[in-house]
């Protein structure tokens, strides 16, 4: 019997993965845990693997599809086994074309589609499949399935019935009327002359000079980041403490030690790995920042877990070092660079983004002497790093040009008050500023 292929829910907060590519090509054979299908969810992209032997069937999406976590993608079997043609509804393996019921379990993803009006549409996954690729707008069409369901058959007689009578697409039409462009003047690049958006596009050029402005619409990882800074600026009343930290004895620890771990790790050892085993020491002195705040619960972390904000493209991943408090400079290093290259690669698995205490964000390798961290909620404090500047200090009443790095701690108003803030940065500073002492 054929075995489905399911998109993986991967997180509490996956509704829908896009996939990226598949390894296998229908007819190839496949072995249990063998590369499948590659997805990207709204924090990582990851490899999935075949859980079954067999043959690769069937596959129902192409790449850059976004698909419902739990749908069936496909199928793996025995040669010539018989699948279904369209992908079922359900993960029953009921089928979404011409079934004469809907199950309650249905997924509304699969089986409804939001207008911009707020309406819902009941469509299968093979119709809203078929409207995208004929540039159909689905809420434009009559269904004749259950309920007024939306089939396959019914896009495609929209589809034959446009060929004859319509040559506009209707995102063609969307971006002429909002830049003002005559349709009886564009040549049309489509099927049959059928005018599409790039043509619409290249009109506007032609008769402004300029390009349309550029719009995209908010999704995947930018839109949760959105959704979650949003939360955590309105929710926690943010406080932010600054101060400047004399690196001269931190830069001479790293001048020591960064022989013998490149020797031993392979990786150079940088200053945020002195910061990350400063602050993962310092933090087991300060409980009440060393804690997270959920469902109006304040949880106090004996081990030090540590979040290190990475830029990606198209936004920001927070990798986790965790017992950072139990690692020394060597693993540090090794770890913080493993799991920033990872980040930037989409290879992150999802427990490597879970259960940090507290985060640190590092701008030094930019411009910026000091900024406003966002905290990353659970979390009760951020530490944002700045650039190591030389800047004249006064040391023993004299003035004299030292390395400073300015640092800025931001912490919930809520459950943290500033006096133990300042108290940990203070202590952070002197830590740091004496770093010898971290070896001992």
């Amino acid at each position: 019997m054929p075995k489905e292929i399911f998109m993986p829910k991967l997180s509490s907060t996956m509704e829908i993965g896009t996939l990226l590519q598949w390894f296998k090509e229908e007819g190839d054979s496949v072995e249990i845990g063998e590369p499948l299908f590659e997805i990207m969810t709204d924090k990582i992209n990851i490899e999935v693997e075949a859980y079954d032997d067999g043959i690769f069937l069937k596959k129902y999406y192409e790449a850059d599809d976004q698909i419902p976590v739990n749908a069936v993608i496909g199928y793996i079997g025995e040669a010539n086994e018989q699948v279904p043609s369209e992908p079922p509804a359900q993960a029953d393996g009921e089928s979404s074309e011409d079934s004469g019921t809907i199950s309650s379990s249905e997924s509304s993803e699969s089986a409804e589609v939001e207008t911009t009006s707020g309406e819902k549409v009941r469509a299968t996954p093979a119709a809203r499949k078929t409207a995208k690729d004929h540039h159909v707008a689905i809420h434009e069409v009559s269904g004749t399935g259950p309920k007024g369901r939306v089939q396959k058959r019914d896009v495609e007689a929209v589809v034959h019935s446009s060929e004859k009578d319509q040559r506009v697409s209707p995102l063609a039409e969307k971006v002429a009327a909002r830049e003002g462009i005559d349709l009886a003047n564009v040549a049309g690049s489509g099927a049959h002359g059928k005018i599409m958006k790039s043509d619409v596009t290249a009109a506007a050029v032609q008769t402004t000079g300029t390009a349309p402005v550029k719009t995209q619409k908010l999704a995947g990882m930018r839109k949760v980041i959105a959704e979650r800074m949003s939360q955590s600026a309105f929710t926690a009343p943010h406080v932010t403490l600054t101060s400047e930290i004399d690196m001269t004895k931190a830069k001479e620890v790293r001048k020591q030690l960064l022989p013998a771990i490149e020797k031993e790790t392979g990786y150079r050892l940088s200053f945020t790995e002195i910061i990350i085993h400063a602050v993962s020491n310092v933090l087991t002195r300060h409980p009440h920042i060393n804690m997270t705040f959920e469902q109006n619960e304040l949880h106090f972390h004996d081990d030090v877990h540590i979040g290190l904000a990475v830029a990606v493209k198209d936004g920001l991943m927070v990798p986790v070092i965790s017992h950072a408090n139990q690692k020394g400079l060597k693993q540090l290093t090794k770890e913080a660079k493993e799991i920033g290259r990872n980040a930037r690669d989409q290879k992150l698995l999802p427990d490597q983004l879970k259960g940090s205490t507290f985060t640190i964000s590092n701008l030094g390798m930019y411009a910026i002497d000091t900024f406003t961290p966002i905290i990353n909620q659970p979390e009760v404090a951020i530490l944002g790093v700045g650039r190591i500047q030389e800047k004249p200090v006064v040391i023993d009443g004299e003035i004299q040009v030292r390395p400073m790095m300015g640092v800025s701690l931001s912490f919930d108003h809520r459950v943290v008050d500033g006096a133990p803030a300042a108290a940990f940065l203070t202590d952070l500073k002197k830590v740091l500023e004496q770093p010898f002492e971290l070896l001992m």
